[in-house]
């Protein structure tokens, strides 16, 4: 294991943009305090924040002056966000716990939930374009973080994922189905994350590249661990319906390649994101650390 600290290297950036959160999404407008109270009950819903871990990390490979990136990493876990709120309805998963607390939907209604999550993703690019909050930002640097994130969630990236997901649930599915959905499902947004991370930091396009398939390995790995913890894990321990994955017939790794396969798949991916990393000094410490975590994390 390794000695490195890292919930509390977790929980430092989460409270970054906790923070963020508390200053940027106050209420105005009497109108939509219920829509606001959705959105804020499921940004403030705990979780590992390690999207906007991974972006503050990849950033400090190059820069030091981590407030440059708050607004873009508080922005892509008010994408995140939205998607797990989307996620649960009863149209998609169905799932009445998320992060040990009732979803979305089970609080608000499906109709509410919707539109927070619908407001969330707006949020996350009206975030990343406002130039009050980026005016260290360059211009070049704000369209390509908006259009890399448009690409990796949009129907190349997360939602085609999802798509796919629910296709394979009402029959056959395959290795090479397992792969696109976790691939673009999960993969593409923590890859992007990564990639960011050089974006702000005017790294190289080699830079880029690199972290992006940094991110690719890794993100691949957390879903093949959260496929295996679905079915090893209680409820207590997810803080979400353990056994969720296999009741439903979802399209998973150890459904196709069973646990030790995948587990054996996932080290190796983590193996390959390390090599990846290899040309990076110290500054690059913090993303290697995620990756271990990655392989090494209980729920």
């Amino acid at each position: 294991m390794s000695r490195f600290d890292m919930k509390g290297y977790l929980g430092f950036w989460g409270q970054k943009v906790e923070d963020f959160f508390e200053e940027y999404m106050q209420p105005h407008d009497p109108h939509t305090k219920g829509l606001n109270e959705a959105m804020r009950y499921s940004l403030f819903a705990g979780g590992k924040r390690i999207r906007p871990a991974l972006v503050y990390s990849a950033y400090g490979i190059f820069e030091g002056y981590f407030d440059k990136a708050t607004p873009y990493a508080a922005a892509v876990e008010m994408l995140h966000t939205y998607s797990l709120i989307h996620d649960d309805l009863p149209a998609m998963d169905d799932d009445d716990f998320r992060r040990g607390k009732p979803t979305n939907h089970k609080v608000f209604g499906e109709a509410t939930a919707i539109l927070a999550g619908d407001g969330l993703l707006t949020k996350a690019f009206e975030v990343m374009c406002d130039r009050n909050l980026n005016p260290d930002i360059t211009p070049e640097q704000m369209v390509e973080a908006a259009y890399k994130l448009a690409a990796a969630t949009g129907d190349k990236g997360m939602v085609g994922g999802q798509v796919a997901d629910m296709d394979a649930e009402k029959g056959f599915f395959d290795a090479a189905t397992v792969d696109f959905i976790h691939t673009h499902k999960t993969s593409r947004l923590l890859a992007y994350c990564c990639e960011l991370g050089a974006i702000l930091g005017f790294g190289t396009e080699d830079d880029k590249r690199r972290l992006y398939e940094y991110g690719m390995r890794i993100g691949l790995a957390f879903q093949i661990v959260d496929d295996i913890l679905d079915i090893t894990s209680t409820t207590e321990e997810l803080g979400k319906d353990a056994g969720s994955d296999v009741a439903n017939g979802k399209a998973t790794y150890p459904a196709v390649h069973g646990i030790e396969d995948s587990h054996r798949k996932a080290e190796l991916l983590i193996e390959e994101a390390l090599e990846l990393l290899s040309v990076y000094g110290n500054t690059a410490d913090p993303c290697r650390e995620i990756a271990k975590f990655i392989i090494e994390r209980k729920n």
